[in-house]
Parts: structure tokens; sequence; C-alpha cells
């Protein structure tokens, strides 16, 4: 991939919204070995604000977001998200895991539901497919 292609793709920028450091981390650590580049908000509201900054409504390819969190929690950040960027996928990680949340976020346009902790392979894995997958554009 030439400098042109890597710096005008939305495929390597992932936004990791979660409210525990750790967590934020080990998912920052395992994405970086695999060449993406990596931003992290730590609750729902810094992710929509992060979102609304700058070019990263452009350059991000991908959402990793928690649910329970303080201030915005992940279900309103999703909807807001869905919403204002809907050609942006999103996967939730969680480590509450409920069937109906589940289900309800897929009608959403959530592209799955993992569960923390989650293994390296299998993040890689899904982040993988969810990016090589044709982006959904929404025209208004």
């Amino acid at each position: 991939m030439s400098f042109i292609e890597e710096a005008s793709s939305t495929k390597g920028k992932i936004l990791v919204i979660d409210d525990e450091a750790e967590v934020r981390e080990v998912l920052r650590l395992h994405l970086e070995s695999a060449h993406y580049n990596v931003i992290e908000a730590l609750d729902g509201a810094e992710g929509v604000k992060m979102m609304k900054e700058g070019s990263n409504l452009l350059q991000v390819g991908l959402i990793l977001c928690d649910i329970r969190m303080p201030k915005v929690n992940g279900i309103e950040a999703i909807d807001y998200l869905k919403k204002e960027c809907s050609s942006i996928p999103i996967i939730v990680i969680t480590g509450y895991p409920d069937s109906d949340l589940a289900v309800s976020l897929m009608k959403k346009g959530v592209k799955d539901y993992l569960v923390k902790p989650v293994e390296k392979e299998k993040l890689l894995a899904k982040v993988a497919e969810v990016l090589a997958a044709p982006q959904e554009f929404n025209y208004v």
C-alpha cells in the first residue's frame, strides 16, 4: 500500500470506547500488534466528542464500544454514532453478556457483540472481517 493509500484509508484507524483503562490498553496492544492505528475514549461522551473533532469522522474505520460506562453509556453512544456516522461499523465489547441486548444492538446495525475478556485471535479476526466488508452508506 502506498503512503497516499495508507493516509486516505479508513481501514486502519480504530476508536476504542471503554471506561476501563486496562481494557483499553489490552485492546490497543492487540490492535497495534496487527498494525492498526488506535485512538481511545474513556466513556461514551468522550467517544462522541472525539468523532465530532478533527478528521476522525472521515478517518475512523471501526469503533469498538463498551456498554456499561459513566456519563454517556454505550447504548446512548451507539445510538448517536449510528445516527451521525452510520457507515462506520461498530463492534460491542462488554463484560456483561445479555442476549436480549445483543439482539437489539444487532438490529440497530452493530456488527458483532463480543464478551470480555476477548481472546486476541478472536478480536483480530473479527476486526479484519468487519473492516474487509464493504462499507454501508446511507444517503438521505
